[in-house]
């Protein structure tokens, strides 16, 4: 099946060339029929310029242009509409900083085609995080608990960005409903899977954090996952999601 691979970019410059490139000669070494969608958010360090001048280079990149910054959320959706318009049958999502290694793709990509979903998890046995301090290892692991446990779903990383969606998944979970901008938006879609009956297989990475560039992550979108998670579960008992 065509993959697409949906990589959202802010301010990127220095890690989306590198990144295209892995994941072109992965394409190649792995036998995946696979395309790159650069979904750049207006970066003022010119990365969505870089990204258009390297599709012109690589066959396989796509470039879509966002008129400003609005979250990861709305990127996402964005590029999910695009990836299901050309005929993707798997999605994945991933970021762009090598915190997620493009050769666990085939891993995911297996996955997904058993269950609907596949997860990279940093907490599942053989799953681990480097380059991490104390509070960071603290709020990702208590976020992750504070979702299975108010959700009431067995994936132990809901919070994970690295994912593989087969199409009938990713239709059913109707990204363009879901309303999450940060960091939530990865266990929104956790859940509407879960709820529209597909499975969430998770695959043990390493997650490394960034080397480039800054970390995107603010206490905005903590707060936002703090209050997103329980609206979510009253909403599905009230038979609104």
């Amino acid at each position: 099946m065509r993959l697409v691979v949906c990589l959202p970019t802010y301010d990127e410059r220095e890690n989306l060339e590198p990144m295209l490139r892995r994941l072109g000669e992965l394409f190649a070494a792995a036998a995946l029929d696979g395309r790159v969608l650069v979904v750049d958010d207006a970066s003022p360090d010119g990365t969505g310029e870089l990204a258009d001048r390297l599709a012109r280079e690589l066959g396989f990149v796509d470039v879509l242009h966002r008129e400003r910054k609005e979250g990861l959320g709305p990127a996402y959706v964005a590029g999910f509409g695009r990836a299901l318009e050309a005929g993707a049958g798997l999605v994945a999502s991933m970021d762009c900083d090598f915190s997620h290694d493009p050769a666990d793709l085939p891993r995911l990509v297996s996955a997904a085609e058993r269950a609907g979903v596949g997860l990279g998890s940093r907490y599942v046995a053989g799953g681990a995080t480097r380059n991490w301090g104390l509070v960071r290892r603290a709020v990702s692991r208590g976020g992750s608990l504070y979702a299975r446990l108010l959700l009431g779903i067995p994936v132990r990383d809901p919070t994970s960005g690295f994912k593989v969606y087969r199409r009938d998944a990713l239709e059913a979970i109707r990204p363009a409903r879901v309303e999450a901008r940060g960091y939530a938006f990865q266990i929104e879609t956790v859940y509407r899977a879960i709820r529209a009956g597909f499975a969430v297989e998770e695959v043990p990475i390493l997650f490394a954090d960034r080397e480039e560039g800054g970390s995107k992550m603010g206490p905005e979108i903590v707060l936002e996952a703090v209050v997103r998670v329980p609206r979510l579960r009253l909403a599905a008992l009230r038979g609104r999601l």
